[in-house]
């Protein structure tokens, strides 16, 4: 398998490409704010042909290049329902505060052929299958993708900003809720196996047992105290 990625645009958001090899068709994911150029050059180097675009959520800073992406490939894009209206109306998603110092700068809208995932779906793309699970509360659309152990390649885990090294996403914009991000990990990122990589939207790769180890908020919720505040502070990111 091959995974190629790369931090784009203002907020380091990480951008990945994942093909079953080089010179074969593959999968976008979160093709965020400045994405577009590093997009293309991973296809060339890699020899890639794209067959879709893949959300984690709805924040510019991880669907900001979508429009472009999509359009020049004629790819759909998938996000869940929830956070579909975060392309089009992004300052509705960060908070006006937050919103009005970015509309200048961008291109906002849909692509063409916006496809909506579900929780618990199977996505068979590019002859590989990621396997969605909704996990609210950095937004109330975020969802998670994992790819099944492959051989001598490890479970795949693509945790958006569920999950980063050593802490979690932000909870204080609109849509955000923090004992629901808690609940979240506590179902979705605990029952996964400790050789599971973590390739999460922002910062270094990391895995399952790593975490479940040394992260503040997974400890949290595997002692069972997932349903309240979190005890430490969430990365400060988009």
């Amino acid at each position: 398998m091959l995974i190629a990625g790369f931090p784009a645009g203002a907020w380091g958001t990480n951008c990945y490409l994942v093909a079953p090899a080089a010179g074969e068709e593959c999968v976008i994911i979160d093709p965020g704010h400045q994405a577009a150029q590093g997009v293309e050059e991973a296809l060339k180097k890699h020899r890639l042909k794209p067959v879709a675009v893949i959300l984690t959520h709805g924040h510019i800073d991880h669907v900001a290049s979508v429009v472009p992406v999509c359009g020049a490939h004629d790819v759909p894009a998938w996000i869940h329902p929830e956070d579909r209206f975060m392309m089009s109306d992004p300052e509705k998603a960060l908070g006006r505060s937050v919103g009005q110092q970015l509309m200048g700068e961008l291109t906002v809208g849909e692509p063409d052929d916006v496809k909506e995932l579900a929780d618990g779906s199977a996505l068979a793309l590019a002859g590989m299958e990621f396997s969605v699970a909704h996990a609210p509360g950095h937004t109330k659309g975020s969802v998670t993708f994992r790819m099944p152990e492959q051989a001598d390649v490890p479970p795949v885990f693509f945790s958006g900003d569920l999950l980063f090294a050593g802490s979690i996403g932000r909870t204080d914009l609109p849509g955000g809720d923090s004992a629901e991000i808690l609940r979240s990990l506590a179902r979705v990122c605990l029952p996964l196996e400790d050789s599971t990589v973590v390739l999460s939207g922002h910062g270094p790769q990391t895995t399952i047992g790593h975490e479940r180890a040394t992260n503040p908020f997974l400890r949290q919720v595997a002692a069972g105290l997932g349903d309240g505040t979190p005890t430490a502070a969430p990365r400060r990111g988009m």
